[in-house]
């Protein structure tokens, strides 16, 4: 079953102009493998990126730590000037090592430089939404308050419109609130990793967007019998069908699916058109019982 909703509906991020599509993009796939270096081949990663737009996908979620450097230069070399609805939303508090491993930035001279970087290589003067992402392994108790000070200034000074957090703690969300507005939380969750629902419902109440990250899995894509017998009686894909369920889950779900394939972009957005009855939604939600 299918909707006329091709983009999942439209969500305005708090206390802001900007209003996306509820289907975004996620452009960390565009690097090459595990992230690291130019794509194997670098005019098909540009083709996704057009088919993106052609789409009609206005928000797309990068990180100048990916490639690193590389995914945003792609974007600039491919999407510069952009159109005027596009929703770019970066992150800061990360940098790759020499070899390829994920390390954590978030010293004030290091969380500056990064938006820098971010401008520079996107061709902006101002990043619309710029994350703070924690770097450890999950998200863990700690305050915020001298890496939000450093984006609050960035803030103040024009190269940050907005700001939201990753891989945060509902506490850290709230000690957080206190100091600056936070226009959305990017936390992992999907449909077999369900750690975030009481976050998910508080956010919705505040109308703060919560975009999961690895959404499909990660790295290590779902695998589920039910979610592949949902997928058959509906004739869509299982991955299709557990992007669906994001979007059912709460009208705050923003999603930005990744991929380096135009088929698979195109196989992403259509989930958004998928409609899932109450049997299909029931033998789900039981996933992760």
């Amino acid at each position: 079953m299918t909707s006329t909703d091709r983009l999942g509906g439209r969500f305005t991020f708090p206390g802001t102009t900007l209003t996306v599509h509820r289907m975004g993009y996620g452009a960390m796939q565009l690097a090459g493998p595990q992230v690291w270096g130019p794509p194997r081949d670098p005019e098909a990663a540009r083709a996704v990126l057009r088919e993106a737009i052609a789409l009609g996908i206005d928000h797309i979620d990068t990180s100048d730590i990916y490639g690193p450097h590389v995914t945003n230069q792609l974007i600039h070399a491919t999407l510069h000037p952009y159109p005027t609805n596009l929703v770019i939303v970066s992150k800061v508090g990360g940098r790759r090592g020499a070899d390829g491993s994920w390390l954590p930035a978030l010293s004030p001279a290091e969380i500056r430089a990064g938006v820098e970087d971010n401008l520079r290589h996107l061709g902006l003067d101002a990043i619309d939404i710029v994350n703070l992402r924690m770097m450890s392994a999950t998200p863990t108790e700690g305050p915020l308050d001298r890496e939000l000070a450093v984006l609050i200034d960035l803030k103040r000074e024009g190269l940050v419109r907005h700001i939201g957090l990753s891989n945060v703690t509902a506490r850290q969300v709230e000690q957080a609130q206190a100091l600056t507005e936070i226009v959305c939380v990017q936390n992992h969750y999907n449909l077999a990793h369900r750690g975030d629902d009481a976050l998910i419902d508080a956010l919705a109440k505040q109308g703060i967007a919560y975009v999961p990250f690895f959404p499909l899995g990660g790295f290590t894509p779902l695998q589920s019998s039910t979610l592949s017998e949902v997928a058959s009686e509906l004739g869509a894909t299982p991955m299709q069908v557990a992007l669906a369920w994001l979007l059912r889950r709460a009208p705050n779900i923003l999603l930005i699916p990744g991929t380096s394939s135009v088929a698979h972009l195109r196989e992403n957005v259509a989930a958004a058109s998928l409609v899932l009855p109450p049997k299909s939604l029931a033998a789900l939600d039981g996933i992760a019982r």
